[in-house]
């Protein structure tokens, strides 16, 4: 069981970020992303279902949101939540130390959404 985001790390590498869920429900996941270098594919666009609301714990990443112009470029403390079905990519991530995320996917219930 993970008990410290910043410790037991994968080894380093390009091939494939590493995903560990540490809370899961209905409408709730809470997760560690380690990333050491991964970008999204080229023109690739995630949209997913729900919003989620991440921070940079350890590194740095850019991230692009497809209605601004410019990226995000997110170090130690910084946080954005990105809403549901909101076009967005991860331009690139920081290999050393490797970039360590805490992500949020949640939903509102329909009633509670806001505006």
């Amino acid at each position: 069981m993970l008990t410290n985001l910043l410790h037991d790390l994968p080894a380093s590498t390009n091939d494939a970020e590493t995903f560990n869920d540490l809370l899961s429900r209905k409408d709730l996941k809470i997760e560690r992303i380690v990333s050491t270098g991964q970008a999204s594919p080229p023109d690739f666009w995630y949209c997913q279902p729900q919003s989620e609301w991440v921070l940079i714990l350890q590194g740095a990443a850019g991230l692009q949101l497809e209605d601004e112009a410019q990226e995000r470029v997110l170090q130690v403390g910084d946080f954005v939540n990105i809403p549901a079905q909101c076009r967005h990519r991860v331009n690139w991530t920081q290999a050393e130390p490797p970039t360590i995320w805490l992500a949020v996917h949640y939903e509102y219930p329909e009633e509670e959404r806001p505006e």
